[in-house]
């Protein structure tokens, strides 16, 4: 391996990603890898989909923590 190769593997291995960053990162790779299967799938679909996904995700923490603990009473 080039000493310039070993220079960048480095580097990424030390980057961190925001959250932000990390959710544009893995909507990015649903769409590129749902766009190879179906060419109709578009970058809409899948900003529509995470969404959902997120606000689901959401509405279970908020009854997790909404709800009282068995292990209160």
């Amino acid at each position: 391996m080039t000493s310039s190769l070993e220079k960048l593997m480095e580097f990424a291995r030390n980057v961190r990603m925001s959250a932000e960053e990390q959710e544009q990162q893995r909507r990015s790779f649903a769409y590129g890898s749902a766009a190879i299967e179906n060419s109709d799938v578009t970058r809409e679909f899948i900003r529509r989909a995470a969404d959902e996904i997120a606000a689901g995700r959401k509405q279970i923490v908020d009854e997790r923590t909404a709800a009282p603990s068995p292990l209160t009473k």
